[in-house]
Parts: C-alpha cells; sequence; structure tokens
C-alpha cells in the first residue's frame, strides 16, 4: 500500500505524548480560513491545476511550480524509517499521523497503523474527523482505523455548525457525532482548538464549546493553538487569496482566558 505523503517531521514534541516521527499525508475536504497546510489540500499532483472552492465560496485556481512533487511511500519504507528514532521515543512516543486530513487515505492509514502495532509503536492521529460517516463500509473502515490508534488528536475548529461553515466551507454536524462516537468506545482523545480572532475567540462560542466537551468523558486534554499568520506566503505561492489578511494574533490575556472556559470541560 502506497500513500501520498507532504512530509515528514523525525522529531516532533507537539504532536502527541513524548517524542514522535511524525507523518504528514496529502489531502484535505476542509478549507479552514487560516490553514497553514494549504500545500495538502490536493492530494496528487497531476490534479494540477486543481479549481477548489474556498470557505468563501469563491472558486479559486490552485497554481503549482516544481517544487510540489508527489511523494509517494510504501507503508514499510516509512515505519523502517521511523524505527531509526525509535531510541528517542523513550517509554511515550512513537509516530503520529497528520495531514491534510489522514482519514481522506484511509486504505493506507489503516495499513500504516497495523503494521506500526505488529512492531508495538504507539499511534496517534491528528484529524478534524470531516470525512466521518456513522454507516456503511467507511465507518467500517473508520472503526478499523481507530481501533488501531492509541490516541486520536481532534481539531475542533468551530462550535457552531454555520460559522464553522463560514471558516472551513462545511458544517460540523459528523465532526461533532466523530466526536461522540470516538467518547462511546472510550478512545483517548486530545482535544485542539486554534483560537482566531473575532471568530473563534468569542466568549459564547468558547463556552458553548466547553459545554459540548463536558458531555465527553473520554477528553483528556485541551489544547489552545493561537492563530498566527505564518503560513500565509504558502497561500501567495498557490496564488489562493487569504480571507485572514491583517487578522492578529491572539493576546496573551485572551489565550488565557480561552483556556479557562475550555478547561472547565476537565474539570467537571
Amino acid at each position: 500500500m502506497k500513500g501520498y505523503i507532504h512530509s515528514i517531521e523525525s522529531f516532533g514534541s507537539a504532536d502527541g505524548p513524548g517524542i514522535r516521527f511524525i507523518i504528514f499525508l496529502k489531502g484535505c475536504a476542509l478549507r479552514c480560513k487560516y490553514c497553514h497546510n494549504v500545500d495538502t489540500w490536493v492530494m496528487k499532483n497531476n490534479e494540477f491545476p486543481a479549481k477548489v472552492r474556498l470557505a468563501t465560496g469563491e472558486v479559486a485556481e490552485i497554481s503549482v511550480d516544481h517544487a510540489f512533487k508527489d511523494d509517494i511511500r510504501e507503508v514499510e519504507e516509512i515505519l523502517d524509517m521511523a524505527e531509526r528514532y525509535r531510541n528517542y521515543w523513550g517509554e511515550t512516543g512513537g509516530i503520529t499521523v497528520s495531514g491534510g486530513e489522514p482519514l481522506l487515505q484511509a486504505d493506507f492509514l489503516l495499513e500504516l497503523l497495523t503494521e506500526a502495532k505488529k512492531r508495538g509503536m504507539n499511534t496517534c492521529i491528528d484529524t478534524a474527523g470531516q470525512p466521518f460517516i456513522s454507516e456503511g463500509a467507511a465507518f467500517e473502515k473508520i472503526q478499523e482505523i481507530i481501533e488501531k490508534t492509541d490516541l486520536v488528536l481532534l481539531d475542533i475548529k468551530h462550535i457552531d455548525p454555520e460559522e464553522h461553515k463560514r471558516l472551513t466551507g462545511h458544517s460540523n454536524e459528523n465532526i461533532l457525532e466523530f466526536a461522540k462516537y470516538l467518547d462511546s468506545i472510550h478512545k483517548p482523545v486530545w482535544i485542539r482548538h486554534v483560537l482566531v480572532p473575532g471568530i473563534t475567540d468569542v466568549d459564547e462560542y468558547l463556552e458553548e464549546t466547553a459545554d459540548f466537551l463536558s458531555t465527553l468523558s473520554n477528553v483528556e486534554r485541551i489544547d489552545v493553538l493561537p492563530y498566527h499568520s505564518m503560513g500565509v506566503y504558502k497561500w501567495k505561492e498557490l496564488g489562493l487569496p487569504y480571507a485572514l489578511e491583517g487578522v492578529e494574533a491572539p493576546s496573551k490575556e485572551r489565550v488565557e482566558n480561552a483556556k479557562r472556559i475550555l478547561s472547565r470541560a476537565l474539570n467537571k
């Protein structure tokens, strides 16, 4: 089984417990206005130039230059590479599969996680849950994937369905259903929430997010990620308009405020 790889980080410390070997997969259906990995949206280079509908509803064409080449790798090759860094992992480290959206390459992801567990590796996926569906063959595949996953890093983009659609181009009903499913099977979850001034950095929405997370019993940690614009250059390289031009990072006080509100879900 081969997968479309965006990049690999051999020594990550912010994408799961301990030191992580992180595999970033290509392909994502969400169109987050603040995305700093916009170069992962299109899975295959032969799909360029690609027309994409942005969260604003505008249709734009992604251009591409010679620097964006397909990196197609087999499961065994990736895990053999990961093995070389295993001595650094300690008791808690392992591999994390991120993106893009890793669930879009479900077959490859399942084989990767299955083989990783055979090697005794701790496994983690970083997902926004957008491909989740609660029935049929697709659901069965997700069940298999989650069974081979020790920890899920779940990105909650926005708690309000309409605001979520304005931010990402998609509603969030199935994403929240995914969170409930993970709770129903007692799968450990770390929540990630990007704090964007005027969009997610609104007390009303933060309180609603805390209320929802309080209904879940499997949330072990909640991380507030301050919005930043370090990925804007990628939008420009791909010829895409950046919708949050001029938006500043949230203040330290607002970040602490968000942490205080959301932590209520852990202290119930």
